[in-house]
């Protein structure tokens, strides 16, 4: 960098001398140190009762044929096992996933969720504050601690990401739909006296 800005200045030196004599007097460019993101608390995960009391929710990612890397919010109520989120965009905002939570029929009570940018933003908590919607982060490099939508993403990988070949965003949508109906309405859970998690949600009366 040093060269270049030289010979603009009208230098006649090439690049080798200019490291020689950096070295030689042994000079360092001062660089900005970058600012470390503040992380979220991590707070007692609650333990929910009713469906719609604590949702898990977290971000894996994929790459469609035509070469695009898309990012994929999964979500699952901890009471009924339901895969209650299940969206994919190229981009995802903390504005955009708030919009993308509003469009659903329903809001949980609180969150689960790792420190990532989009939970952790201002716009985000106060969006949550705005609704009454609490959040529990986990502890930063132990996703065990939110192990149910981390083995849902297992699943989700394993029998639908691996296997599937989206061209593109709108195909990707299509597979993860399918997948949710399967998982949601189809598929028996031991951990739910191998009901389904809508057969085992209606009897909450929801």
């Amino acid at each position: 960098m040093i060269y270049k800005f030289m010979r603009k200045a009208g230098w006649r030196i090439n690049h080798k001398k200019v490291y020689r004599l950096y070295s030689r007097e042994g000079l360092k460019i001062r660089t900005k140190p970058r600012k470390k993101r503040k992380l979220a608390d991590s707070t007692p995960i609650p333990i929910p009762t009713q469906p719609n009391e604590v949702w898990a929710i977290d971000f894996l990612h994929e790459r469609t044929i035509d070469g695009r890397k898309a990012r994929i919010l999964s979500g699952v109520d901890l009471c009924t096992r339901e895969n209650v989120v299940l969206s994919a965009d190229y981009s995802i905002s903390s504005e955009r996933l708030i919009r993308f939570l509003e469009s659903l029929p329903a809001l949980p009570k609180s969150f689960v969720t790792d420190n990532g940018p989009e939970f952790t933003s201002r716009v985000f908590i106060n969006w949550l504050s705005k609704n009454n919607i609490g959040i529990s982060y986990i502890d930063l490099g132990k996703p065990t601690q939110n192990a149910f939508v981390e083995s849902f993403n297992g699943k989700l990988r394993s029998e639908c990401l691996q296997l599937s070949f989206c061209r593109d965003l709108n195909e990707l949508k299509n597979e993860l739909s399918k997948f949710q109906k399967d998982y949601n309405e189809e598929r028996l859970h031991s951990s739910l006296n191998y009901l389904t998690p809508l057969e085992f949600k209606a009897k909450y009366g929801n």
